[in-house]
């Protein structure tokens, strides 16, 4: 009768812990338009997969009368699970509980989850909905988010880590999922601001909304600091399930390989006329992205960011590559400070976790100017070719059309370290392109002797047939057998091994 009692008493704890801040709490979160953290974590993983741990942890602050409200969890729900059969860790900040505000003891919570999984080789995925340090608690709060960004930090290119913001994320907190390789937002539900519009209010007298400054489209267009935005809660959560099919689980491992039916040596006609002739003339690069990959899926990643140049995974037979491509349907495909961010940052990503790299080349240049110099274009441009250098996985270049100038360099040519170079007959590689070059080489010269220079210049020099006679270029292609020589070079590069010479760490420019 006793061990009875005791079992009954374990169930009621337990029910207890599950209610977060109460019946009335959850039910204010789900008339938000808001999911619970438990139904978060409920819908990111495999049904039936979740293993709570420190489910009955409370805090121990006394301050301002907390020692006499305790509940157990403590605003963190965490724990591991799977998602689609394989491992990951969990931890959601549940609003209920005093808005889900951060602790000295639901911060030791969050750093156990990532320990845990640095130890384990698995990724970390953090569901924020916070309303920032608890304040009740003093320095004691901010420590514990230096305990979770150091971990955050060490855990850096070892297991992917992923944040989504399914709520507010203000102050401190932002810099977690700022230190995690990729953020998710919820379209007018989630908010990110290092400072809140009161604050900027009274220190700049801008009056903005919580949208404006710091909203998901804000962010996923304007800063870049988030990588997906998606319409629900249910959208953000599909999203992340999707991107981890593409990642292994930490930098020893290679990607999962999906079994596909798509034929190898398929060959797409229609990318034969997809380039227009004029070399001034867009075209959208996706098009030629969808036609080679498998099954025509790529997963975009930035896709309202720096629209200049495109990034995501997609496969080739069966195995993630990531994908970097100009693309001239956006400002000609010109390479500028944000573009150069947005390629760099992905580069490193998937040099990180043993994903190969295609590059797909359209680029007339970096894009001129004051606004671009003075906020240090040089600086910015050269992190891609850093990233590129720098990258250990296989590296196929494709050049598809221009490939002009000190762009032409760091958009991983053969002397950055590129693997396999290809191009297509239709390919410019020179210094600028023909109008340009002759309005330097023959400046006295009439319009109509110009014009005959130009002729000279691009049947001479805007071809692949200089590079290719280099040995720059190592096989030219056509458009229709794209797919076929991408996987030939992924399939040779395969057992590529490289290192770079051993040091502390390279100082990139920042």
């Amino acid at each position: 009768m006793e061990k009875e009692q005791t079992y009954q008493d374990f169930e009621q704890r337990n029910k207890a812990a599950e209610l977060g801040g109460g019946s009335d709490k959850l039910q204010k979160q789900h008339d938000a338009g808001k999911m619970t953290a438990r139904e978060r974590i409920e819908m990111l993983l495999d049904k039936g997969t979740f293993v709570e741990i420190d489910k009955f942890v409370t805090h121990r602050c006394t301050n301002f009368g907390m020692d006499k409200h305790k509940i157990p969890g403590d605003g963190v729900v965490s724990g591991y699970g799977k998602i689609d059969g394989r491992q990951v860790f969990v931890y959601a900040y549940d609003f209920t509980v005093y808005g889900g505000s951060l602790s000295s003891a639901n911060a030791a919570k969050i750093v156990k989850i990532q320990t845990m999984a640095l130890k384990n080789g698995a990724p970390v995925i953090a569901l924020n909905d916070s309303g920032g340090a608890r304040i009740q608690e003093g320095v004691e709060s901010l420590t514990g988010y230096a305990n979770i960004f150091f971990q955050n930090t060490i855990a850096s290119g070892v297991i992917p880590q992923i944040s989504a913001i399914l709520g507010p994320c203000a102050g401190g907190a932002c810099y977690s999922p700022a230190l995690t390789d990729f953020i998710f937002m919820v379209n007018e539900k989630s908010h990110m601001f290092v400072t809140g519009p009161d604050v900027v209010k009274t220190v700049t007298h801008e009056v903005v909304t919580k949208e404006e400054l710091g909203g998901a489209y804000t962010h996923s267009s304007k800063s870049g600091v988030a990588h997906f935005m998606g319409n629900s809660e249910e959208e953000v959560l599909m999203g992340i399930r999707e991107l981890f099919s593409f990642l292994p689980s930490n930098n020893m491992e290679d990607t999962p390989s999906v079994p596909t039916s798509d034929d190898i040596h398929r060959e797409d006609e229609r990318l034969d006329t997809i380039i227009p002739a004029d070399p001034n003339v867009p075209y959208d690069v996706k098009e030629i992205i969808e036609s080679v990959v498998d099954d025509h899926y790529f997963f975009e990643i930035m896709p309202h960011f720096a629209q200049n140049v495109v990034i995501g995974f997609a496969r080739l037979a069966g195995r993630t590559v990531g994908i970097v491509a100009n693309q001239p349907a956006f400002l000609a495909g010109v390479l500028d400070i944000d573009a150069s961010d947005k390629a760099a940052r992905f580069i490193r990503f998937c040099d990180c976790f043993n994903i190969p790299l295609i590059t797909l080349e359209d680029v007339p240049g970096f894009l001129p100017g004051c606004t671009q110099e003075h906020n240090g274009i040089i600086r910015h441009g050269a992190k891609i070719v850093y990233a590129y250098v720098e990258a250990t996985v296989p590296k196929i270049t494709l050049i598809l059309r221009k490939a002009y100038g000190g762009a032409y360099i760091v958009m991983s040519s053969k002397q950055t370290g590129s693997d396999v170079n290809l191009s297509y007959p239709s390919a410019e590689i020179a210094v600028m392109g023909a109008e340009g070059a002759v309005n330097i080489l023959y400046r006295n010269m009439s319009e109509e002797e110009k014009k005959k220079a130009i002729e000279e210049y691009r049947t001479n020099f805007a071809n692949p047939y200089k590079a290719a006679e280099l040995g720059y270029i190592d096989e030219i292609i056509l458009p229709r057998q794209t797919r076929a020589k991408l996987i030939q070079a992924l399939d040779m590069t395969h057992n590529k091994i490289r290192s770079n010479p051993p040091k502390k760490h390279g100082n990139m420019p920042l």
